[in-house]
């Protein structure tokens, strides 16, 4: 802690005050000591270090006191709304426990790349272990989560690599809390369980990332309620709705006092605010996302109509779901209360503007005869099945790429959160997994569950087990790494290395080299779908692993790339995985790539030299880069 020099009157290094009133620093009242010792400049060590000079001074930064309770706001602001101001705390305990968590996540963030590295790049890797580790640390979950986010927030060109492992781990926490959240959801009786709030949970689920919460989403529903209400206002100013709160939980019982509700709902929502189905991208995940509903303002039947549900419930009219084949409906009842007669309904198509139809004409929605099962309402259990269900296909009809299969993965999840015996997707699960060769140890519990539920499903339990096995021992006995040397005679054609910023000739794809090999490795069958043969110097060339700008990973021929003329950060998922920091022209490969690649930090740091000068020289301070004659090949 800074002190400067004693003047006459002035308070000298010893904290006594002037000689001549005989007052020493400790004789202030307690207030206003704590005053001074909250003072900005003041860190944590620097109050460690007043509370050690003598018994006063100790009692003033007691653990229950302001100045410690100070230290730790200022430190970690976000973890506020976890006190209630009406409660007292042990702030110097508090704060040595969030330290000391602290420290712990980050040793065992740190520790994953040399762990996880040569797995499958992909989330899913380090679900088991990490997850087992962190909870065994034995610290409240929002201290680790506070961290990781910590972590995250800091200089986001450098700790390329803690971060990537960080965003895993945060992503899987957050899931196993929801997850928590949803089989609590689910064991409530049916009537206390909402469409919407079980739609909330399906999209933090997939999107455990976003900040997505409950009440924000409750909060813009409201605004939309108001807005309805101000439209019934106009035509009926003393209608029942209106003097009605969320509250009250009261329904309009008189039919043409609903319908008047039903139309400003549509004028509001369908006119004003312009909802409508997304019939150019129906099979976009986004659709079925509520918060993303709400934000882009389309979706597809099933959202939609939780929403319009949501809505009419708000103000007082009873709508249900109705899990209609193909086109999900609400049917709402225009005769007396549990009407098992489906001609004495009104089915509303939130996809198409909220038009009413009857039985009859829900057919023509779909093109063929239904039964009348198709017509009765269905619980919310069964809406999240059926919404569920709508992302686990998108999932299936994805390009096989890490995003359709974290989609995929997250939708199994929550199906069997919601229906855990279903043999089909317990299945699929254990295919998954195995297919990503991660979590070997969830696999073998899930066939263990399948063949208890159906034993007719041995064959393909038991080839899962035997090739699951043999994963499990590979890893109990990793190879060692491959290592490539520049200098090895049969690598003296590469000309480029790990973390240069390329361009793509031919495509125009920005990209990054995260490895390369001295000719290509791909199988015969790749070779010719990718017209290899027609390039001048065909396979025999080095090709070159790439991070694109777009998210995928290619395999691209040395002829085909060239430095890129104005290097730029390459906004790839995977990037952290193989580097620890961007400095303005390349990326610094972590250490387990530079074990892999000895040499070529070496090589990247004289491309970078040799390419590109620098900027500003005359202004006596560096500047970023600029080309200088690129190479190209």
């Amino acid at each position: 802690m800074a002190a400067s020099g004693a003047g006459e009157g002035g308070c000298g290094l010893n904290g006594e005050l002037a000689k001549s009133d005989g007052k020493k620093l400790t004789d202030l009242p307690a207030e206003l000591l704590e005053y001074i010792l909250c003072f900005p400049v003041l860190d944590h060590r620097d109050v460690a270090s007043v509370s050690c000079t003598c018994k006063r001074l100790h009692d003033v930064c007691h653990g229950g006191g302001k100045v410690w309770g100070h230290q730790y706001k200022l430190r970690w602001p976000r973890l506020q709304k976890n006190y209630r101001q009406s409660e007292s705390y042990d702030w110097l305990k508090e704060y040595r426990t969030r330290h000391v968590v602290g420290l712990q996540i980050r040793r065992t963030v740190e520790s994953f790349s040399k762990r996880f590295f040569a797995e499958v790049p992909c989330i899913g890797q380090v679900l088991g272990d990490s997850f087992a580790e962190i909870e065994s640390l034995g610290a409240p979950e929002h201290f680790c989560e506070d961290e990781l986010i910590l972590i995250l927030s800091s200089d986001r060109r450098k700790s390329l690599t803690l971060k990537y492992y960080a965003k895993k781990i945060l992503y899987f926490l957050r899931q196993q809390n929801i997850l928590k959240s949803l089989k609590s959801f689910l064991k409530r009786p049916p009537e206390q369980q909402s469409a919407l709030e079980g739609a909330v949970l399906v999209d933090q689920y997939c999107n455990p990332l976003s900040d997505i919460s409950l009440q924000s989403i409750s909060t813009q529903l409201g605004e939309i309620t108001d807005k309805i209400k101000k439209t019934v206002q106009v035509k009926n100013p003393s209608h029942p709705c209106l003097r009605a709160t969320e509250d009250d939980n009261c329904l309009v019982e008189d039919f043409d006092l609903q319908r008047q509700v039903v139309c400003a709902l549509n004028s509001v929502l369908f006119e004003q605010l312009q909802y409508k189905g997304n019939e150019c991208d129906y099979y976009n995940p986004l659709n079925s996302y509520i918060h993303q509903v709400l934000i882009r303002r389309t979706g597809i039947p099933i959202s939609l109509s939780v929403l319009y549900l949501t809505l009419a419930r708000k103000v007082g009219v009873k709508m249900e779901p109705v899990n209609f084949p193909n086109h999900f409906l609400l049917r709402w009842c225009q005769q007396h209360k549990g009407s098992t007669d489906i001609y004495d309904y009104v089915y509303i198509d939130a996809f198409g503007k909220g038009k009413q139809l009857t039985a009859k004409e829900c057919e023509y929605l779909i093109g063929h005869q239904v039964t009348s099962d198709y017509y009765c309402a269905v619980s919310t259990t069964e809406v999240l099945l059926r919404m569920v269900g709508n992302l686990l296909n998108i999932g299936k009809r994805g390009e096989g790429n890490e995003k359709s299969y974290q989609l995929l993965r997250d939708s199994l999840d929550l199906y069997l959160t919601i229906n855990p015996d279903n043999v089909q997707y317990l299945l699929l699960q254990a295919r998954l997994y195995f297919h990503l060769g991660i979590w070997p140890e969830k696999v073998l519990d899930i066939l263990q569950h399948i063949q208890a539920l159906d034993p007719s499903q041995h064959g393909a339990v038991g080839y899962l087990v035997q090739h699951t096995l043999e994963h499990i021992q590979h890893k109990r006995h990793p190879a060692e790494p491959e290592v490539k040397k520049r200098s090895d005679p049969e690598h003296h054609e590469v000309q480029y290395s790990m973390g240069l910023i390329m361009k793509h000739k031919r495509s125009g794809y920005n990209c990054v080299i995260y490895g390369w090999d001295p000719k290509c490795t791909m199988s015969l069958e790749w070779i010719t779908t990718m017209r290899v043969h027609q390039l001048p110097k065909g396979p025999n060339q080095p090709f070159y692993n790439v991070l694109v700008q777009d998210g995928t990973c290619r395999y691209a021929a040395q002829e085909n790339l060239e430095p890129h003329p104005a290097p730029l950060e390459i906004a790839h998922p995977e990037v952290g995985r193989y580097f620890a920091e961007f400095s303005d022209t390349h990326y610094t490969a972590n250490e387990e790539l530079q074990i892999r690649y000895p040499d070529d930090l070496e090589e990247t740091l004289r491309t970078v030299q040799e390419l590109y000068i620098k900027l500003n020289t005359n202004s006596g301070h560096e500047g970023p880069l600029e080309p200088q004659n690129a190479l190209t090949v």
